[in-house]
């Protein structure tokens, strides 16, 4: 598949324009480990307030029971597609210290997630993050603790050939990439 080169109003960097959020991944490569280390490298020094460093990352490579427990966890369509992705990256939100509320913890790790799929992008890994799934299930799964709390799951790995995917799945990814203009999200500009 060609780059997706996103129509940006004003240039960006071309590892931001290139970057999308496949849903076809090669269900048959490995994760580049030094691609992978370099993404969760990058997450470990995106900023945080006051340096807390609120993130926790569930890293599980594809045949791990890690991995299997993650995808029972996806609902929906997420459950459909995301198997074949080599790796998954939860990203797990600490969300007090030392018994006071990390009142900015979701922001940060929102912050980790966006370095790791920008660096994931630069190395040659695809990414695609996902809402969609029972964050009960996760805790429970993986020993989370009550002020730990999953926030976003993140398939990782080689595209994936678009002529293997199924029709539906191929027009979703084929669609045209589009945000709405930059003066809708702007609240003030003085």
């Amino acid at each position: 598949m060609p780059p997706r080169t996103a129509p940006t109003d004003t240039p960006i960097l071309d590892v931001l324009t290139e970057r999308w959020s496949t849903r076809i991944f090669d269900g048959s490569a490995p994760i580049d480990e030094a691609a992978l280390d370099a993404a969760l490298e990058a997450a470990r020094w995106s900023p945080s307030a006051s340096n807390t460093q609120p993130w926790r990352f569930i890293v599980a490579r594809r045949g791990s029971a890690s991995h299997a427990r993650i995808v029972e966890s996806l609902v929906g369509f997420n459950r459909s597609w995301a198997s074949g992705a080599a790796a998954f990256v939860v990203f797990v939100a600490t969300t007090e210290a030392d018994g006071k509320p990390l009142r900015w913890a979701a922001y940060d790790v929102g912050q980790a997630a966006a370095h790791f799929t920008v660096q994931a992008h630069a190395e040659g890994l695809s990414t695609h993050q996902m809402g969609g799934f029972d964050a009960d299930a996760l805790a429970a799964g993986f020993g989370l603790s009550a002020d730990q709390r999953a926030l976003t799951v993140m398939a990782v790995g080689p595209l994936g050939d678009p002529a293997d995917a199924p029709d539906a799945l191929r027009e979703r990814e084929a669609a045209p990439r589009v945000r709405r203009p930059i003066a809708e999200s702007v609240l003030v500009d003085d």
